[in-house]
């Protein structure tokens, strides 16, 4: 007997609308973060992905951004300006909430590509990016595509919160913000060290920043461990997200037990 639903396509299940992975300078979209950057802005990096697979939730894979995207629009993203969808997915998701999520959650979902997104303090307190720069180059996405791999690690953890030490310098809100600008020009450029050089850079400042990121009483791996040992062996790696989620590792030979993503271009 075929058991219900079994057969269908994967939309009907997950939906059509993208993921989003955000690689270097993460943090830098909360205002909290930017306002301190001696720099007049500071980046991060987005990436949109086809929805051809399942992602865990509380991954760092902005699914919770997601859940009320397909709540507000059904299963797909409008036929709308992508600027104009990101407001009204910001203003969906965060009415109410005293800790709002970042406005790259919204942009990585809809806009295609690979994508810098540049937040200074001085534009609209921060919350949206006073610049956006995106690459849809199949070329580069191609070689994006060939060279980062993603090992499943764990979700966060009932109770996590990162917030709970912040060391909050300025020289490393300054590190944190150059290691977007880092990251998207080193993908542009194809440079596979630049890029595993922005992935561990971007660690060591969420550890100088906020350790909690990856050290909290409610996460039953040792995150730092496992992250050294990838960073040890390939040119770079960092977590999707908070708490761990997903490990991205770049690499230009496969790396066992990682899985390849596709980038959304259109």
């Amino acid at each position: 007997m075929t058991e219900p639903g079994a057969g269908g396509a994967l939309g009907d299940v997950i939906g059509t609308i993208p993921y989003r992975m955000a690689f270097a300078g993460g943090w830098i979209d909360q205002p909290f973060m930017s306002r301190l950057n001696p720099d007049p802005s500071g980046s991060m990096v987005v990436v949109s992905l086809e929805p051809d697979c399942f992602f865990m939730e509380r991954c760092g894979m902005a699914t919770g951004t997601r859940n009320v995207a397909r709540q507000l629009w059904g299963r797909g993203l409008p036929q709308a300006d992508p600027a104009r969808l990101v407001r009204e997915l910001y203003r969906a998701e965060n009415q109410g909430k005293p800790e709002p999520s970042g406005s790259q959650d919204m942009i990585g979902l809809i806009y295609p590509g690979i994508s810098r997104l540049d937040y200074s303090a001085d534009y609209e307190g921060g919350i949206f990016p006073a610049q956006i720069d995106s690459c849809r180059d199949p070329e580069v996405a191609a070689w994006l595509e060939g060279v980062l791999y993603m090992l499943p690690v764990i979700p966060r953890q009932p109770g996590y919160n990162p917030l709970g030490i912040q060391n909050l310098d300025p020289q490393w809100v300054r590190r944190l913000g150059q290691t977007g600008k880092d990251c998207y020009s080193s993908i542009l450029e194809k440079n596979l060290d630049g890029l595993g050089k922005s992935f561990n850079t971007c660690m060591q400042c969420w550890e100088a920043l906020l350790p909690q990121t990856v050290r909290h009483p409610t996460i039953p791996v040792d995150l730092t461990a496992l992250l050294s040992v990838y960073q040890a062996r390939y040119p770079g790696a960092m977590y999707s997200g908070c708490g761990g989620g997903y490990l991205y590792v770049v690499s230009d030979k496969p790396v066992p037990g990682g899985f390849r993503v596709k980038i959304r271009l259109e």
